[in-house]
């Protein structure tokens, strides 16, 4: 395929995505479905139109996910209810700890004892399978700031969150393979990569995002007014704050996170919101805003931008899963890849969700629906193109694409599919509250 035919392409389906918004949303599936059954459609497993090394364009697929990752995190962290609150937390902060380093060893020890990989290949798989994706899990995730559901700000956090908790080990799966200095006894991974990383992320990020409400506030409430261009500011955010995360050594996609939940709090406490007010400050949300004759909202960063960021999400979901289609061919579908992808919906997942949250507060009805949601997607595609450029053998590279890409496809149509009727069965609308 030419240029001008991806242009076509991706040019039809955003006009169908976008004119058919309301009767693809009725569907019992998900767009990331629809997506991927063109991508399989015109690419080597059927009509062969075209396809897609992941090994040969790994750098571009890495920088592609990469940018899509960052932007669908700071998304999910301006949308987080306030306040922050030890009860409201402890539940996804289990799951994006606990539970996630428990998938991880329970997929090491599937791959290694059955499925025959190395044990380092088999801990790298798990940090690359066992992140929930903010990108493609849209329809289980809080949809907008005032979202009160204790389910999607569960399944939503703990997506913010494991993306920068997977990433030690990343590292210790690239350690073990020879291609990441771990230390004598795994100092220096526990030391730099697990400790360091990790709070210096939430410190850059929480930093980076509180400082830039403050300086937002101030500049839009100076007389005379001041105008401030929130996208552009929201996109610089991120992308300094990525920048010095990653160069302080530290995990980039928490930070990032964080600092979109630092930047609505902060906003928020400015503009003396009540602490229990869900809804972020926007155009159409006049109430108590009213000065004289006309109504008049505090304009915020977070809340203005957020729109934008979430086209950038649907034009990122959109490409990366219709390239997704391209990576994968008939052979990849065999009783290795299928039976771990399976092993994790079933078994590591659910178990790992109900060992993590054993003696809290979280409902057994939100452990058991959690426990089987849990998208894999675009952060598994950046975290193996990660592993790839940064020295995984040739050899364990085309084993590890194999068993993520057809995970991802089955967790795209499994998930996808089952969303809608679960929740309608297990989880009414009168629980989303």
């Amino acid at each position: 395929m030419t240029t001008i035919h991806w242009f076509i392409l991706i040019g039809c389906l955003m006009l169908a995505r976008g004119l058919f918004a309301t009767s693809i949303s009725r569907l019992p599936v998900s767009s990331s479905i629809v997506y991927l059954a063109v991508g399989l459609i015109l690419g080597p497993l059927a009509l062969n139109v075209f396809a897609f090394d992941p090994t040969k364009e790994s750098h571009l697929l890495e920088t592609l996910t990469e940018i899509a990752v960052l932007i669908s995190l700071f998304s999910a962290g301006v949308k987080m209810p306030v306040p922050i609150t030890r009860k409201r937390w402890a539940t996804p902060i289990r799951m994006a700890w606990v539970s996630m380093s428990l998938t991880v060893g329970l997929i090491a020890a599937f791959t290694h004892f059955v499925v025959g990989l190395p044990l380092g290949a088999g801990i790298l798989l798990g940090a690359i399978l066992a992140p929930t994706d903010p990108v493609l899990a849209t329809d289980v995730q809080i949809r907008h700031a005032g979202d009160r559901d204790q389910l999607r700000f569960a399944l939503t956090s703990e997506a913010g969150m494991n993306d920068g908790s997977a990433f030690p080990f990343v590292m210790l799966g690239l350690g073990l393979l020879g291609a990441h200095e771990l230390g004598e006894f795994g100092w220096r991974w526990l030391a730099v990569d697990v400790v360091w990383a990790t709070l210096a992320a939430i410190v850059l990020g929480i930093a980076g995002g509180a400082l830039l409400g403050q300086i937002g506030w101030r500049l839009r409430n100076r007389e005379p007014k001041h105008e401030v261009l929130d996208d552009l500011v929201a996109l610089g955010l991120i992308g300094v704050v990525y920048g010095l995360t990653v160069m302080a050594h530290a995990w980039g996609f928490l930070a990032v996170f964080f600092a979109g939940v630092a930047l609505r709090q902060t906003e928020l406490v400015l503009s003396g919101a009540h602490k229990d007010r869900q809804g972020l400050l926007v155009a159409d949300d006049v109430e108590d805003q009213v000065t004289g004759d006309e109504h008049e909202v505090p304009l915020t960063v977070s809340g203005e931008s957020l729109v934008f960021k979430e086209h950038l999400e649907r034009l990122s979901e959109l490409t990366l899963v219709l390239l997704l289609g391209g990576m994968v061919a008939s052979s990849d579908f065999n009783w290795r890849s299928v039976s771990t992808a399976v092993f994790l919906f079933v078994i590591a997942r659910p178990l790992s969700i109900m060992l993590g949250l054993a003696g809290s507060n979280a409902p057994m009805r939100v452990r058991s629906i959690t426990g089987w949601f849990g998208v894999r997607g675009i952060g598994s595609l950046y975290y193996l193109m990660y592993a790839i450029n940064h020295g995984l053998p040739h050899h364990l590279a085309r084993d590890l694409i194999q068993f993520t890409v057809v995970t991802i496809i089955l967790s795209i149509i499994v998930h996808g599919s089952s969303v809608t009727p679960a929740l309608h069965r297990f989880w009414p609308k009168s629980r989303r509250t």
